[in-house]
C-alpha cells in the first residue's frame, strides 16, 4: 500500500512540475546548437614573433575549431551525418551507429549519441592515445580496438566487417565516403570564413584526413571566389606520422575526395608540425593539437610567397589529447 501510494505521488509530483515548468530562457541553448560559428583568430602578429617575413599586406588567420562541442572541427560532420541519418531512417530507434575514428570524429559521434540517446561503436587504433580512449568511453561508446599497425586503413577495414555481419543492427556511418561530411562545411565552415574575412580572403589551408573540411570549405569558397587558392596539407610521406591527417598517396583515399579541387598540395614534414604545435602553445597560448600546427606551417609557408593576401587556415583541434605522447614535454 505504501508503494502504491508514493507512486501516485510521485506522479502527481511530475505532473505538477510539468504545469509549471519555466518557459525557455531567451538567451539559452541546446549544446548542440553550438557546433559552428567559431572565432577567426588573426594570428599575424604571433607569425612577426616567430621572425617570419611576410609582406606587410599579408594576414595570416585561423579558425578556432577547438571550440567546438567535443573539441574539435569534426563536431560539424559528425552532427550532420547523424542529423541527415536520422531524418532517412538509417537511424531508426535502436540502430547503433558504428565508424572508424582515429579519434576526433569518434569523440564527436560519442557526444552526439549520449545527447540524443543512441548508442556508439567506435573502432580505432589500439595505439591511439589514451586521453582520446578515455573520452569516447567517458561520453558511453563502446570502443572496438584494431591493429595498430595497420593505421586507420586498418580501422576502416575492420569496421566495414563489422557493420555487414549485422546491418540489422549497425548505421554504418561511413565519414570517408559520407556526403553529409563535407556539406557540413560547404554549409558552415565555409560561409562562417566568408562572411569573418569579409570575402577578402586570397588563401584557404587545410589539412586531409577525411577530406571534408577541405572538400567542403574549399568547394564554398571557389563558388563565391573562383580566385580563391586552395591548398591541401598532408604529411611529405607515409613515415611522416601527424595526428589527424593522412597521407593520400599511400593510403585508403575517402570517397569523398575531389582530386581536382585543389589548387596546391603542400607537404609538411611531421617535424615542423610538432615544432609549430609547441610553438603555437608557449609563444601563442594556444593549445592546440599536430595537425593545428601542421596547417599553420603551411599557411606561413604560403604566406611568406606573398605580397599582399588574407591566408585562412584552420586549427582542428586542442591538445589535450596528445599530452600522453610526450610532445609538449
Amino acid at each position: 500500500m505504501l508503494i502504491a501510494e508514493s507512486t501516485v505521488q510521485l506522479k502527481n509530483l511530475d505532473w505538477a512540475v510539468a504545469e509549471t515548468a519555466l518557459p525557455a530562457l531567451s538567451g539559452s541553448s541546446s549544446l548542440l546548437d553550438q557546433i559552428g560559428n567559431t572565432p577567426l583568430l588573426d594570428l599575424s602578429d604571433f607569425v612577426h614573433r616567430l621572425g617570419v617575413g611576410v609582406g606587410v599586406g599579408v594576414g595570416v588567420y585561423a579558425k578556432a575549431e577547438w571550440m567546438n562541442p567535443s573539441g574539435s572541427v569534426k563536431a560539424r560532420a559528425a552532427l550532420r551525418i547523424v542529423e541527415e541519418a536520422q531524418r532517412s531512417g538509417k537511424l531508426a530507434a535502436g540502430k547503433v551507429l558504428i565508424d572508424s575514428s582515429s579519434g576526433n570524429t569518434g569523440i564527436a559521434y560519442a557526444l552526439i549519441g549520449a545527447l540524443k540517446g543512441f548508442a556508439v561503436h567506435l573502432v580505432m587504433p589500439a595505439n591511439v592515445s589514451r586521453e582520446r580512449k578515455a573520452l569516447v568511453k567517458a561520453y558511453g561508446a563502446t570502443l572496438i580496438e584494431s591493429d595498430p599497425l595497420e593505421g586507420s586503413d586498418g580501422a576502416i577495414r575492420l569496421v566495414r566487417k563489422l557493420a555487414a555481419a549485422q546491418p540489422e543492427r549497425y548505421f554504418y556511418a561511413d565519414q570517408y565516403n559520407n556526403d553529409a561530411n563535407w556539406r557540413a562545411h560547404y554549409e558552415s565552415t565555409g560561409p562562417e570564413i566568408w562572411q569573418q574575412s569579409d570575402g577578402r580572403i586570397t588563401h584557404f589551408v587545410a589539412g586531409l584526413g577525411t577530406t571534408g573540411t577541405f572538400v567542403g570549405t574549399g568547394r564554398y569558397l571557389k563558388d563565391r571566389k573562383p580566385s580563391v587558392q586552395l591548398i591541401a596539407v598532408q604529411p611529405e610521406d607515409e613515415l611522416s606520422v601527424i595526428e589527424g591527417l593522412k597521407h593520400l598517396p599511400t593510403a585508403i583515399t575517402p570517397g569523398i575526395y575531389d582530386d581536382k579541387l585543389a589548387d596546391e598540395q603542400h607537404p609538411v614534414a611531421a617535424e615542423a608540425a610538432w615544432e609549430m604545435t609547441r610553438r603555437l602553445s608557449s609563444t601563442a597560448g594556444l593549445f592546440v593539437g599536430f595537425s593545428s600546427g601542421a596547417a599553420l606551417a603551411a599557411a606561413i609557408e604560403v604566406a611568406k610567397r606573398l605580397e599582399s593576401g588574407v591566408v585562412v587556415t584552420l586549427l582542428p583541434d586542442d591538445g589535450s589529447k596528445y599530452v600522453s605522447l610526450g610532445i609538449f614535454d
